[in-house]
């Protein structure tokens, strides 16, 4: 009965194109099916489009949205946002709480899964989290990719004292950038838009321009979230012998890169990924991160193609897309 009720959705099959008349999917019983209000386009989903992963289906991953259907009825009508990791629930890792690595995870708009940039979307209940009242949708939507900045400080313990480098100002180097701020370390940002680093100035954080930076290997941690697959050849000649390189850079494509200064230098290298979002909730609501500043366009999901076209700008900061 269900294929009878359509929807408007930004689908990736090849091609980016608005699908009309998408059948709006059924929640299975431990899901939600929830309505989106915003949705923001990540770099990711600029990879995808160009083949990262193989996926094909509806983009999108950050969100916030209403639950409109629920086995639990208590769900229904609450503003969530949402843990992009759906696990079997049965693995150990699911098992542990912790599904992020479950070796048969979908993953919302990235891997087996349709994504945000949909009327609809459905995840697991035990996936979603409520969204503070005083946190408008407009800073709500920014809760995964702060949660994915919060994750560098859940995996490296990070001194007042370390000098830490984060290499990139784009959207995730500078709310990672901020989250490291917090912990008084000795923090430098390297970008390559004025407007971008401006912005982290004002916050009190010291920055340089990419032009200007040069490498000098004293670096205690530096985290790579530059976007580029030169990276993080650039974060090992930043980073002091024994210190941590922290990559949080996902490119389509393969790179060719010398491994044996890690190995002579005894380099500790640390994927980073999904982060928690809890932390990153109270930190939206107590306006301890500025992320409204960062909102580069507002699009309807009617100009979805032109939303992804904006994001993929150079300089680009968010681009939001509303139904």
């Amino acid at each position: 009965r269900r294929q009878a009720f359509r929807m408007q959705a930004l689908v990736f099959d090849g091609a980016l194109r608005l699908e009309q008349g998408r059948a709006v999917p059924a929640p299975a019983a431990d899901e939600a099916l929830i309505r989106l209000r915003m949705a923001g386009i990540c770099n990711t989903d600029l990879e995808l489009v160009k083949g990262y992963m193989g996926f094909s289906g509806v983009l999108g991953h950050e969100f916030v949205g209403e639950v409109v259907e629920c086995a639990d009825p208590a769900w229904k009508g609450r503003r969530v946002v949402g843990e992009i990791n759906c696990g079997c629930g049965r693995c150990p890792g699911c098992l542990g709480g912790d599904p992020r690595h479950c070796p048969e995870r979908t993953v919302l708009g990235i891997l087996g899964r349709d994504g945000t940039f949909a009327e609809y979307l459905t995840l697991p209940v035990r996936n979603l989290h409520d969204v503070p009242a005083k946190v408008p949708d407009e800073v709500a939507v920014f809760t995964e990719p702060l949660a994915a900045a919060f994750e560098v400080t859940e995996q490296v313990a990070v001194a007042p004292d370390a000098r830490v480098t984060v290499l990139g100002d784009g959207k995730l180097g500078t709310m990672v950038a901020q989250v490291l701020a917090s912990t008084g370390c000795d923090l430098t940002v390297v970008g390559k838009h004025d407007r971008k680093l401006s912005f982290l100035r004002g916050r009190g954080i010291r920055c340089v321009a990419r032009s200007d930076w040069r490498a000098d290997g004293s670096s205690d941690v530096v985290i790579e979230a530059s976007g580029s697959a030169q990276g993080f050849a650039a974060a090992l000649e930043a980073v002091r012998p024994r210190g941590t390189v922290v990559l949080k850079t996902t490119v389509q494509g393969n790179s060719t890169l010398a491994l044996a200064p890690i190995v002579i230098n005894e380099i500790r290298v640390v994927g980073s990924r999904c982060g928690p979002f809890r932390p990153a909730l109270r930190a939206l609501e107590a306006g301890m991160v500025s992320v409204e500043p960062l909102v580069d366009g507002r699009y309807a999901l009617a100009e979805g193609v032109a939303a992804v076209a904006h994001a993929g700008r150079a300089g680009a900061l968010k681009v939001l897309i509303s139904p």
